[in-house]
């Protein structure tokens, strides 16, 4: 069974193609710049060079067509023609509080994705673009929606509901839904193995840090708590974002700047964060160099990300009350063993006592690894995170109607025999 996974953004246009039966990614890549000028798309295949070619995408359905004679080409492509591809999976930001989990799309799906551009108008419309465009190109395979937020569907009412207007979430969903959840179940079903125990048995906290950034608290295996909120803006310092601020200083900048709304989102979403602090860098790479070369405000803005997220930790453990292990993931998680040791520096009071030789050999993206001391009351991990095999496996077991809610379903990486497959 070949599955193609699609993520559409505004711009951009990210896939994966995945043989079921081997188990296994067989090409991956991006196309670039959609609907603006020097569209290109980027193709890799497992022991080949990557493959690059600038092509005009004027649209989602441009771009997925792209995608497509990319992947059945003679000679870059790995399938003979499109009629292989037995499924779709398409990743949908914001699924609100209807949708609890992965879905077969339908006419109905749409209209709910759609009556949710509110609550995410930076990325469903993009989402249900690419849907349309795929179901024009590839009308007779199943097409099905995963959603980052239906991890999180099982935080109480106390964890989701804002302090405003009861009002406001009745009659406009304002509340707190979390994203990145299918990078938030995979690392902590991973732990859980790691720890040699069920899900239903760990509490765990997450960090997923990459560009975006976001903390979980997972009891019993499921969410209680998240840092984002409404919309991925809220709770930790990320690349481009602000996160956690007091919104009276939106209404004394409208008053000193006299922000437009569009103005303040781009401020908010695209200007602050690390970029904001530094002024400069949103690559914790290069943030790095300039901490090297004595650059003040990179010194800054490594002090103040890693400060919030050690507050989030300290929050987390306390709502939990008990914690088995912390996970790093995603990119800077995985990699940077400088934030990791920043993070977790005078925490041996919790109960979390970090080993720096292990913390320091701990930067892959494939290999799972305890970064905390054999004695440490609380493991740490680093996990190469594989939100990937979560959208796969949801898509597969949906198409054998054997799908459940996260809940209550067993994936292949739950086993302790589970490999982390190679990245291409």
């Amino acid at each position: 069974m070949i599955i193609l996974a699609l993520n559409c953004g505004s711009s951009s246009v990210k896939y994966q193609l995945y043989n079921w039966e081997k188990k296994a990614a067989i090409a991956k890549g991006e196309v670039e710049r959609v609907g603006i000028a020097n569209s290109s798309i980027t193709h890799k295949r497992p022991g080949k060079e990557k493959y690059e070619l600038a092509a005009e995408c004027k649209d989602h359905e441009t771009a997925i067509k792209l995608i497509i004679d990319t992947i059945t080409d003679p000679k870059v492509g790995v399938i003979k023609s499109m009629s292989e591809i037995q499924a779709v999976g398409h990743r949908v930001v914001h699924g609100g509080e209807k949708f609890k989990h992965s879905v077969k799309i339908d006419a109905d799906v749409k209209a709910a994705i759609k009556d949710m551009i509110d609550l995410a108008p930076l990325h469903n419309p993009h989402n249900l673009a690419g849907i349309e465009a795929a179901e024009l190109i590839l009308p007779h395979v199943p097409h099905i929606a995963v959603f980052d937020t239906a991890f999180h569907q099982t935080m109480p009412q106390s964890a989701y509901t804002y302090a405003v207007p009861y009002e406001w979430y009745a009659m406009y969903g304002v509340r707190r839904y979390g994203f990145h959840g299918t990078s938030h179940l995979y690392v902590s079903r991973r732990a859980a193995v790691l720890l040699g125990k069920k899900p239903s048995e760990t509490n765990l906290i997450t960090l997923h840090i990459g560009n975006g950034v976001s903390l979980a608290a997972i009891k019993g295996g499921i969410s209680v708590d998240t840092s984002m909120g409404l919309t991925p803006l809220e709770g930790a310092v990320m690349g481009t974002r602000c996160g956690d601020l007091d919104p009276a200083i939106i209404l004394f900048m409208i008053e000193k700047e006299g922000f437009y709304v569009e103005e303040l989102d781009s401020v908010l979403n695209k200007k602050s964060g690390l970029l904001g602090i530094t002024g400069k860098y949103m690559d914790r790479r290069d943030i790095d160099k300039g901490i090297e070369a004595g650059d003040e405000r990179c010194i800054l803005a490594e002090q103040i990300e890693s400060y919030r997220l050690k507050k989030y930790i300290g929050a987390y453990s306390a709502a939990l009350g008990k914690v088995d292990a912390i996970v790093f993931t995603a990119g800077a998680g995985e990699l940077n063993y400088k934030l990791r040791s920043q993070v977790l520096e005078g925490m041996e009071n919790q109960g979390i006592i970090l080993d720096p030789n292990r913390n320091v050999a701990a930067v892959s993206r494939e290999e799972e690894s305890i970064i905390s001391t054999n004695d440490s009351p609380v493991k740490v991990f680093a996990i190469p995170t594989n939100e990937e095999i979560v959208f796969i496996e949801d898509v597969v077991a949906i198409l054998e109607d054997r799908y459940k809610p996260h809940t209550e379903f067993t994936y292949s990486f739950d086993s302790p025999n589970y490999k982390q497959p190679k990245r291409i």
